[in-house]
């Protein structure tokens, strides 16, 4: 190795291994998708109404707001026939949602109310008219207000 490859990998930051996916609503045991995921042909993403269900790589479901957002609609359990995703399991989308101040409009100064226009949680709340913050006791994590975002400013991110 050379002794600028050597500093140049110093200095870079660590990559993680593991990925964190934002998964679908209806779930009690997140390592189901590790086991029993792997042995279906991805029903649930067909069935999406929104047609937010990706299958991954690993043959796991996850979420990509990129376009849409998640109603809740049911369909993704009702299409899961090894159990891991259930009705009686509903619950509000297992994830994190931030806005990023530094590529955010509104936090720029510019007048925008991308966000908080598909937001039918009232999650989103703009303090002095522009700085918006999300109100994580009401949101729901459905993403309809990511793909809304001219600057691609609201992040998310699964929890593990």
């Amino acid at each position: 190795m050379q002794r600028r490859e050597l500093f140049s990998f110093l200095s870079s930051p660590l990559k993680q291994e593991s990925q964190s996916y934002v998964r679908p609503p209806y779930f009690s045991d997140i390592n189901a998708f590790d086991t029993e995921c792997r042995k279906c042909e991805g029903k649930c993403a067909t069935l999406c109404q929104e047609q937010i269900i990706v299958i991954q790589s690993d043959q796991t479901p996850s979420l990509d707001f990129s376009k849409s957002g998640c109603t809740y609609c049911d369909a993704c359990a009702l299409a899961c026939d090894f159990g891991v995703l259930k009705l009686e399991d509903k619950r509000v989308i297992h994830a994190d949602v931030t806005i990023n101040q530094t590529t955010c409009l509104s936090w720029l100064g510019v007048m925008c109310f991308s966000c908080k226009d598909p937001c039918l949680e009232n999650a989103i709340n703009f303090q002095a008219m522009f700085m918006p913050t999300i109100d994580n006791q009401k949101c729901t994590a459905c993403g309809f207000c990511i793909s809304r975002c001219p600057t691609l400013a609201i992040d998310i991110k699964g929890k593990r």
